[in-house]
């Protein structure tokens, strides 16, 4: 065992984030059960408050998890069977599951070099049944909103932002997920904000918007045994919604680490000769993941793994080439640029708990792959991403 190994680098680190935050946990859990108010107690309207607040939206309707932000949205903007939404191919599989939950039928188009949907092939993906766009702000870059709100204005559509791994980047001056019709949120617990368990929520500037999803979470409900409308139960517990409320206070901070992470990276790596990942503007990105290409990704992360370092791929497989969506009869080849970075992307470590010392011993560890892999004769770097 090598000194690499010693001591593995982890993909992210819940404990040591949590242990610094136990005091606050405890504090707002003794709270909790002096009350009792398990479901929708204050912490969840607090929260919501401070969300919404915090991203720069007129609401927040914190639910179940991010895909059923996705989905109670979708259903708010009565959006059904027959009906088309555009999404990219490169995308966590909710994105479309959530699309396909409420009836409709998920678009894929393929990517641009930040692993966003490529606004011209938007274009050309739109039909008469195409009732939204879902641009995904994928691996915490925030996407450039204002073709996409371009085309919909121009096709009477809906846009709504998936943000699950985005919160705090900001485009054009504004928050992701306050641009479109709506945004959403996941809050798994790896993400920049992340829970104790699954939450998630959407925010909005359309307070009919608002109204729709917060009944559609509830069972139909605005008031207790009154159903308005065919609901379900995708409510945010109060312990999750304390325990939110604590992590926000420390979100900024988190993500400008990430970010200074992230140029120790971009740095070291530019000098092995790997190109960094590219970034839209300073404040676009928040560094959910940090992902390079290798042309030999699986031999790569395999070596990376054998000396200590942790990453991971996001993703392996576009959704139009899983099993579950092979009624879209999409063949290999479709989406050449989304399929071609599901073979080369590697998520390298990368959590706001890091320190400078893991950072080093990642790069050291892809600088002995790099030299071993020249060494053999295979080709190693390339000057393009997708």
């Amino acid at each position: 065992m090598n000194d690499l190994q010693e001591v593995a680098v982890p993909f992210f680190d819940l404990q040591g984030q949590l242990a610094d935050l136990r005091p606050e946990f405890e504090a707002a859990l003794d709270e909790i059960y002096r009350s009792a108010t398990f479901i929708m107690g204050p912490q969840v309207e607090r929260f919501e408050e401070a969300f919404a607040d915090f991203c720069g939206a007129s609401h927040c309707v914190s639910v179940g998890s991010g895909t059923a932000a996705l989905k109670l949205t979708l259903q708010a903007l009565e959006i059904g069977p027959g009906d088309e939404v555009i999404v990219p191919a490169n995308t966590y599989i909710a994105s479309a599951l959530a699309v396909s939950l409420v009836g409709a039928r998920p678009v894929p188009v393929d990517i641009d070099q930040y692993y966003h949907m490529d606004p011209a092939l938007v274009e050309q993906a739109i039909t008469p049944r195409t009732k939204a766009l879902m641009p995904v702000h994928l691996y915490g870059q925030a996407m450039p909103m204002t073709g996409p709100l371009r085309l919909a204005a121009s096709h009477g559509l809906k846009v709504v932002e998936d943000a699950c791994q985005a919160h705090g980047a900001i485009i054009e001056g504004r928050r992701a997920g306050t641009i479109g019709d709506a945004g959403c949120f996941s809050f798994y617990p790896s993400k920049n904000l992340g829970a104790l368990g699954d939450g998630g929520a959407v925010v909005t500037n359309d307070a009919g918007l608002a109204e729709a999803v917060r009944l559609r979470r509830d069972f139909g409900q605005r008031k207790k045994y009154e159903h308005l409308i065919k609901g379900e139960n995708s409510r945010l517990d109060t312990i999750q919604a304390a325990f939110l409320l604590a992590k926000l206070k420390h979100l900024t901070a988190w993500n400008d680490r990430r970010r200074a992470l992230a140029a120790s990276y971009d740095r070291e790596l530019a000098a092995l000769g790997v190109r960094p990942p590219l970034r839209r503007a300073a404040d676009a990105h928040v560094y959910h993941l940090y992902v390079i290409e290798f042309p030999n990704r699986d031999r790569a992360r395999a070596f990376l793994q054998d000396e200590g370092i942790h990453t991971g791929v996001h993703y392996p497989v576009p959704f139009h080439r899983q099993p579950a969506y092979a009624d879209l009869d999409l063949p290999a080849g479709s989406l050449p640029k989304a399929e071609r970075s599901c073979l080369r992307v590697l998520s390298l470590p990368m959590f706001p708990e890091m320190t400078d010392s893991q950072l080093g011993r990642v790069v050291r560890a892809i600088r002995s792959y790099l030299n071993g892999e020249a060494s053999a004769g295979y080709k190693v770097l390339s000057g393009a991403t997708v």
